[in-house]
């Protein structure tokens, strides 16, 4: 699944203490592993986002170079 694409892996039940298994699939495409931190959004409609930590560290190390450089191209003028 890349940023521009929903696909539906399927669905989960949430249990008695709040845990939700994530289809095989889904764990196998994202490449998640057992430990792997995820951070949880809510989303549009009252949905559930579930994002890799380190997948939204990268993301935000990207938009910050791309920040700095339009930073120092203001600067500049």
């Amino acid at each position: 699944m890349n940023g521009k694409n929903w696909h539906c892996y399927g669905s989960a039940t949430v249990g008695e203490r709040g845990q939700v298994v994530i289809p095989a699939e889904a764990r196998n495409e994202l490449e998640i592993q057992p430990g792997d931190k995820l951070l949880v959004f809510n989303g549009p409609g009252g949905g559930v986002i579930f994002m890799k930590a380190d997948a939204l560290a990268e993301h935000l190390e990207k938009a910050t170079k791309r920040l700095n450089t339009l930073r120092e191209a203001v600067e500049e003028k």
